[in-house]
């Protein structure tokens, strides 16, 4: 079960004074069928909704992500493709990390409990309160060190653990639609 529906987004939002639009609504529908591992930037989301007809402009995209991601139902990512990414967010205990690879940009989630242990600690200490718990740990894959990286990696060398071009997220379940 996600932990947000568009019943207890709508709640939420109208308790902000925001509404539940129907952009919103496809945006938050698309994240909860997004395959587990999989995150978005905006402008995947964008031509994953202009594909399926969809009219949202890139503008109320980011708008919204970034909203959805202050209230806490998106997870804000940074990872090595110099644009943020998007996921559900799920509540605690369910905090992951990514591994990821700067030269072929493959993501490996993962966790740790001592990771957030830790963090859970220094935020008492200072008297913060925990929101998220996450860890971006930028390696090079076991391929391109096997290859020579960085030296004598070649300039054309693609890794076969590229992810596949993210544009096709035909990977998304069609019950999103």
């Amino acid at each position: 079960m996600h932990p947000y529906t568009s019943i207890s987004l709508k709640a939420e939002l109208n308790a902000r004074g925001w509404r539940l639009t129907p952009q919103r609504e496809k945006i938050l529908n698309i994240f909860q069928n997004l395959p587990k591992g999989n995150h978005l930037s905006a402008e995947e989301l964008y031509e994953l909704l202009e594909k399926r007809k969809e009219e949202i402009s890139l503008s109320t995209i980011y708008r919204s992500i970034k909203l959805m991601s202050r209230m806490g139902i998106l997870r804000e990512l940074e990872l090595a493709e110099g644009h943020k990414h998007y996921e559900l967010n799920y509540p605690s205990p369910n905090y992951h990390h990514h591994m990821v690879c700067i030269q072929c940009n493959k993501t490996i989630e993962f966790n740790d409990k001592s990771i957030l242990r830790h963090s859970l600690k220094q935020c008492e200490q200072q008297g913060f309160q925990l929101i998220d718990c996450q860890l971006t740990v930028m390696t090079v894959c076991p391929e391109a060190i096997r290859m020579g990286w960085p030296s004598s990696l070649p300039s054309n060398w693609a890794c076969t653990h590229t992810v596949p071009n993210s544009r096709d997220l035909s990977c998304i379940n069609e019950k999103s639609k």
